[in-house]
Parts: C-alpha cells; sequence; structure tokens
C-alpha cells in the first residue's frame, strides 16, 4: 500500500469528529503520493520545484498515474501547485479506487461521506498495514495525518522527518490546508452577512 491509501485509511479509521473533510484530505493525498515519487526517485525537489527523476512503474495504479501527470519540462511547477492541480477532486478518486479493490464497503454511518454514499474500510491486510504503521507513528504518515487534524499535534518525543524533500512536502500541505480554511472562513462570514442582509434590521 502506498502512503496516499494508508493516509486514507486512517482517516477513515481515526474516529475523528467532526470528520476530515474531503478538500484538506485530498491536499494531504496529493503531499502522500508527491512523498512516494521522491522516495522511488521519480521525481527530485530544487527548491519548490517539482522536478522529474528517473522513469518509475510504481506497483499502484493511482500513483502510477500520480507519476505521469508530473510537468515535465522547463518551468516546472512548485510544490503548492502540484498539490492544488493533483488534489482536486483526490479523495473521491482514492474512495473509488478502494471500493473497487475491495477495501471499502459501504455502510450507514461511515466515517467519510462524499454525498450520500458512506464507506468505512473492510478487515483486509492492507488495512492492517495501515493501522500497523499509524501505531508505529511511522513519521511521513504521521505528519500528513497531523496537518488533517488527526492523532493532534505531535509530541516533542515522536520521531520527526529526517528527509529534507519530505519536510518541504508536509510544509507545504501544512500552507495548503491552512489557505483552504481560510477560504472556507471567509465564505461563511460573506455567506453570513449576505443572509443578513436579506433579513433586514
Amino acid at each position: 500500500m502506498t502512503t496516499a491509501k494508508d493516509l486514507f485509511i486512517i482517516a477513515m479509521d481515526s474516529g475523528q469528529e467532526p470528520a476530515v473533510g474531503q478538500g484538506d484530505l485530498s491536499l494531504a493525498l496529493a503531499g502522500a503520493e508527491l512523498i512516494d515519487l521522491l522516495g522511488a526517485g521519480g521525481v527530485t525537489l530544487e527548491g519548490d520545484l517539482v522536478v522529474p527523476g528517473e522513469p518509475s512503474a510504481p506497483d499502484d495504479r493511482l500513483l502510477d498515474d500520480a507519476g505521469a501527470r508530473i510537468v515535465r519540462e522547463a518551468p516546472y511547477e512548485s510544490v503548492e501547485d502540484w498539490l492544488w492541480r493533483r488534489g482536486r477532486g483526490l479523495a473521491a478518486t482514492y474512495q473509488t479506487a478502494l471500493e473497487a479493490d475491495g477495501e471499502l464497503t459501504q455502510k450507514a454511518g461511515g466515517r467519510l461521506s462524499f454525498g450520500a454514499r458512506r464507506v468505512e474500510p473492510v478487515d483486509t491486510p492492507a488495512r492492517h498495514g495501515a493501522v500497523d504503521r499509524w501505531e508505529r507513528q511511522e513519521p511521513v504518515l504521521a505528519a500528513l495525518a497531523s496537518v488533517v487534524g488527526i492523532g493532534g499535534e505531535p509530541s516533542d518525543d515522536e520521531p520527526g522527518l529526517d528527509d529534507d524533500a519530505a519536510t518541504a512536502v508536509v510544509a507545504a500541505v501544512h500552507d495548503a490546508v491552512m489557505e483552504l480554511e481560510a477560504v472556507r472562513q471567509r465564505r461563511t462570514i460573506e455567506n453570513a452577512a449576505f443572509a443578513n442582509l436579506w433579513r433586514g434590521p
């Protein structure tokens, strides 16, 4: 399983209230894909630019699709641009893929609800692997989960990321999630002001 798939499963298993938002999770999944591509040598970072590396064929169709979508000619895109472009609707894409693979099942009261469909993880070896990685607080998975509000803030006792590129990606995911939250808050304020205008004094 990839980091993104593990993160998706943990997001549903976490018991988080409120549940992780689809937009936040989509950005984190795009970051997880980029970290796995970095680990496989499919891309490198030059400053904040995502530069294509050695061609690779990951044993995962979603990660393979992510690699195929890397901008391969200069000027390369920034990590931030990648997160927003790749992240658009990515949580729903992962839900569909994991359902097709038998890793998710539809059930009322599932952890994530996109529209009317609710899903939860099936008890499979892949789920056990994700849970084991989570319980060991594997640094990349723990850092990405923390960004979307799962597990709280990391403590000083927990191992940090020892890879500068992965650290840069996690930081970019954090900034993107904060930007998305700011947009949501602004819309809430604007909608409330609009509603008050129509209600009148």
